[in-house]
């Protein structure tokens, strides 16, 4: 384990922002943990745990300690009918995606190229083209820093919900999550139901799907490494049926999907690209101009900045539709996890 004090976040978090924490920890084995559990004074500090950053927002310095999940490993098992994979939290999202490719494990292909890593996927139940984690995870295995072990939670018990989880309320502070368990049926069948997939034909192959997905998003979304962001800024949000159906006779190229109970989701980046805020920006923080859902630091950009940009875009889309959007990137305050109301207040 490595760890620094008075650590650099700025290339930890992929909005680029120049945030530091009190101590930094890089952990490579659940060992580490139980160090950090044990240790007096870092026991006692506000805890963050990071992934890749890549969706999170530091609205300032973390006045505690970072956790940096660098857990490595893939297991698969074969259960006769399907694929058991067993796959620790700090592997590299995308590389996981490409990894069951090849390996002729079918199932995560709708979800590739989504930044990351798999210890952070459960948390935001990460989603694309139709699928989303739930729908292929066994298990999430955690480690309780309460306890000082670590504990399998079976899918059911995650409480997956749209870009949300148990590991987003109360499991946020107690545990921090050292592997996911995925289960990837051998008959297979491709979800082609969204965007450009419906144009490959009844049959695809899955590898074609994770073409097209990768094209589709190096095409739409800027590559954090050149353009700071944090991918989709905003949910897509889902609103009572009554409402889509009075907005959909207003604006009939509005995109609208059923989503069950008496609601329908809504595409965020056409509400904010109908707001006309393509390109607009606020210091060196702007709406990008290809793909209005994301928000990116054209360098330099202050977390003020940032955060003034998405209270205009959710302002201005509030004023046009009478939706409120909700931010998907995870803001982070100086003593844990905070709100957009709650940084502008």
């Amino acid at each position: 384990m490595k760890l620094n004090a008075n650590a650099s976040l700025l290339k930890l978090n992929t909005l680029a922002l120049d945030a530091h924490c009190l101590w930094l920890a890089e952990v490579e084995q659940v060992a580490d943990l139980v160090t950090l559990r044990s240790d007096p004074e870092l026991s006692l500090l506000p805890r963050l745990n990071l992934g890749g950053g890549s969706n999170v927002l530091f609205t300032s310095d973390f006045l505690g300690l970072v956790v940096l999940n660098r857990l490595k490993g893939i297991a698969a098992e074969d259960c006769g009918d399907h694929w058991l994979l067993h796959v620790a939290a700090g592997e590299d999202w995308h590389q996981l995606v490409r990894h069951t490719l090849q390996q002729g494990w079918f199932g995560l292909e709708n979800l590739a190229l989504i930044p990351g890593t798999v210890g952070a996927a459960p948390v935001q139940n990460i989603g694309a083209y139709g699928v989303e984690l739930a729908d292929c995870c066994a298990y999430v295995e955690a480690f309780n820093w309460h306890s000082g072990e670590v504990e399998r939670i079976e899918a059911a018990q995650c409480r997956f919900g749209y870009r949300d989880s148990i590991f987003k309320h109360e499991y946020q502070d107690s545990h921090l999550i050292t592997a996911v368990g995925f289960k990837l049926p051998k008959a297979w069948q491709p979800v082609l139901g969204y965007g450009p997939l419906a144009a490959l034909g009844d049959a695809p192959s899955a590898q074609a799907i994770f073409d097209t997905v990768c094209a589709t998003r190096m095409a739409k979304l800027p590559d954090p490494a050149v353009l700071g962001n944090a991918g989709s800024f905003f949910k897509n949000p889902l609103v009572p049926a009554v409402l889509a159906e009075n907005l959909k006779s207003r604006y009939p190229q509005m995109p609208c999907y059923p989503a069950g109970e008496g609601q329908a989701k809504l595409a965020a980046g056409w509400l904010i690209d109908q707001c006309g805020l393509k390109g607009f920006a606020i210091g060196r923080a702007a709406v990008h101009q290809e793909q209005a859902l994301v928000l990116v630091n054209l360098g330099g950009a202050s977390a003020m900045e940032l955060i003034a940009l998405a209270a205009h875009v959710r302002d201005s889309v509030e004023q046009k539709f009478g939706v409120v959007l909700e931010h998907e990137v995870r803001f982070m305050g100086p003593q844990g996890e905070t709100w957009l109301d709650e940084v502008l207040s």
